[in-house]
């Protein structure tokens, strides 16, 4: 492991990172350097413009990919190398296109869940639809964090390492 990757880890390590987020940052920074051949650090501004130019018109990335890439190498190069660039000018980040969510109507709810056969799975699923669950929240969901007597189920360290409560169904 290079000096300069394990700066990077333990700057993504002090700020709390989620181990997914410094995971992702690292392979990101480990890609952008294989593509050149060269140390970050050796990098510069046009450097990062061709790469940003290779994953959109070459690799034909989805935006939300480009911008992971866009972050981690602010990070490194903000962060890590302390780099005084401006970086919205150097490192300019794609907009994601905002989209609406798909929403099923409660008949359809209950075909999809009508073709579930396990009582199990679908006390599952019904929970993770009507609480509106992501699936590591309820991956990591304990019977303790069910409040039947006040229905409510408390998710500790969601998205963004942030505690909520949401509201619990009658017959899930």
């Amino acid at each position: 492991m290079t000096s300069l990757r394990q700066r990077m880890i333990e700057d993504l390590q002090v700020r709390n990172l989620a181990a997914n987020t410094q995971d992702s940052y690292v392979r990101q920074v480990s890609l952008f350097a294989r593509y050149f051949n060269q140390s970050p650090e050796l990098l510069g501004p046009e450097q990062i413009r061709a790469y940003q130019l290779y994953l959109t018109n070459e690799k034909k990335l989805a935006t939300g990919s480009i911008v992971i890439a866009v972050s981690a190498l602010r990070f490194l190069y903000n962060v890590t190398l302390k780099k005084g660039w401006s970086f919205e000018e150097v490192i300019p980040a794609p907009k994601k296109p905002q989209k609406l969510p798909i929403v099923l109507s409660p008949e359809e709810v209950l075909a999809f869940l009508d073709c579930v056969r396990s009582r199990k799975h679908r006390a599952i699923l019904t929970t993770c639809y009507a609480a509106g669950l992501r699936i590591s929240e309820a991956i990591a969901l304990t019977p303790s964090a069910i409040d039947s007597k006040r229905m409510v189920i408390r998710v500790e360290q969601g998205k963004g390492r942030k505690d909520r409560l949401c509201a619990a169904v009658q017959n899930a």
